[in-house]
């Protein structure tokens, strides 16, 4: 059964605007994650650098410029491309850090994570989650049957 979104909320530029935000930070934290870890290891745990309160190596600065290119690109295309962007990325982002929380301690950690690495993912997770639930678009008949189907017909 597919799930039902609200189709032109008029909220969905405030929640496009947002994950972009988020896009922007992750490319933002990934451009200058690289620039300070060039020259370490790629999968470095013992060089790895603090960049804008995140533990960072080449790894996963190289990871969080390709998300944010991905995330910031299809929120400024809009249209229901963002919504699926964001519904994947969301997905991905909660599944990296459950990933990252489990191997924290172990030499699995190879992106080099900190528990503020884990909170900051699970926060934009949200943050580009919540943008999915409200950024779909569609023409009029197909928001007005959207609406119909969720609220029970309109009686005039």
């Amino acid at each position: 059964m597919a799930a039902h979104f609200p189709i032109n909320h008029h909220l969905r530029p405030l929640y496009r605007l947002l994950a972009g935000i988020a896009g922007l930070y992750m490319l933002v934290f990934g451009v200058v994650g690289f620039i300070q870890t060039s020259g370490a290891k790629f999968f470095t745990r013992d060089e790895a650098e603090w960049v804008l309160g995140l533990r960072t190596n080449p790894a996963f600065a190289l990871l969080s410029i390709v998300a944010g290119v991905v995330v910031l690109g299809a929120n400024l295309v809009g249209r229901n491309l963002a919504h699926f962007i964001n519904q994947l990325a969301s997905v991905v982002l909660l599944i990296v850090g459950m990933a990252s929380l489990a191997v924290m301690q172990t030499e699995a950690n190879v992106f080099a994570f900190s528990m503020s690495n884990v909170i900051v993912t699970f926060i934009l997770a949200s943050i580009v989650g919540t943008a999915s639930l409200y950024d779909r678009v569609g023409t009029p008949a197909q928001a007005s049957a959207e609406e119909d189907f969720r609220h029970g017909p309109r009686t005039a």
